[in-house]
C-alpha cells in the first residue's frame, strides 16, 4: 500500500525482514524524485510498520543558507 502526494509518498511495510531495504529505496527514490541528498528526506514513522518521506525543509533551507 502507497500513498503519493507531490512532496511526499506514504508506505506500509508488510514485511518486517526487508524493513531497511524497503526504506532506503524509498529514500533514494524520493531524494532523485525532488533532486536533493538522502539527508534532506525526512522520515516519520506515521502508523504500525507505515512510514512517511517528505522534504525535510528545514535541512534544505540550512543547506540553501550556507551555500
Amino acid at each position: 500500500m502507497t500513498f503519493e502526494t507531490a512532496n511526499s509518498v506514504t508506505h506500509k511495510l508488510w514485511d518486517r525482514s526487508t524493513m531497511h531495504h524497503e526504506l532506503d529505496a524509498l529514500i533514494h527514490e524520493h531524494s532523485e524524485r525532488h533532486n536533493t541528498s538522502k539527508s534532506n528526506i525526512a522520515v516519520h514513522a506515521s502508523g504500525p510498520n507505515t512510514f512517511t518521506l517528505s522534504l525535510n525543509h528545514g535541512a534544505a533551507n540550512l543547506e540553501a543558507v550556507s551555500a
